[in-house]
């Protein structure tokens, strides 16, 4: 199992003592899903926070069986359903793998542990928080405010090779457009 990009991952946050990053090491397990799988279904409760090793995922949610793509994840990133981890409810949008993936991950009551165990790690699961919550609100202003162009421009910008990776159909729905809208956009490049 290769840990060394998250425990740099974490490190780059605040320095992890030796004691903290090989409890980490211990806690983790490795995970490779193939495509198309559902880490989390609606209504599951989501028990694990990943951390995108290689891969590519997205997070969706239905409204009227339709899909509607509220983010994408890739390498580097850490991935859970937001309001079902903190909360331990059941999630209300499910994270399906988009192409086969290699993901490190620990429990929620494994994290709880390394908070009590670790002080210095509340600082690290303050930042991530922090840093999720910032992407959610960019993602809410830039719906509001930025052209359908611009979106997806950013989009590519963050994912350079999303084309490649979700439908034209998963793109649109995140990116609030239809696909006939994305078609043109992409003919103007």
């Amino acid at each position: 199992m290769e840990t060394a990009a998250l425990i740099q991952t974490l490190n780059g946050i605040a320095p992890l003592s030796a004691a903290l990053q090989q409890s980490i090491v211990e806690m983790l397990r490795e995970d490779k899903p193939g495509k198309k799988q559902l880490l989390l279904k609606i209504g599951q409760v989501n028990r694990r926070i990943y951390f995108i090793q290689k891969g590519f995922a997205r997070a969706f949610y239905l409204n009227e069986d339709k899909e509607y793509t509220t983010w994408f994840m890739g390498p580097g990133d850490m991935m859970i359903s937001v309001y079902s981890f903190f909360t331990q409810q059941p999630a209300t949008e499910s994270i399906e793998i988009l192409e086969e993936s290699v993901l490190l991950s620990i429990t929620w009551q494994q994290m709880q542990t390394l908070y009590q165990n670790f002080p210095e790690f509340n600082l690290i699961g303050r930042i991530i928080t922090e840093q999720y919550y910032i992407k959610s609100e960019a993602r809410a202003i830039a719906l509001r405010t930025l052209s359908a162009q611009e979106r997806y421009q950013s989009l590519i910008k963050t994912y350079p090779d999303v084309i490649q990776k979700a439908s034209l159909r998963q793109i649109a729905s995140h990116l609030g457009i239809s696909q006939e809208t994305l078609s043109r956009i992409r003919a103007k490049k």
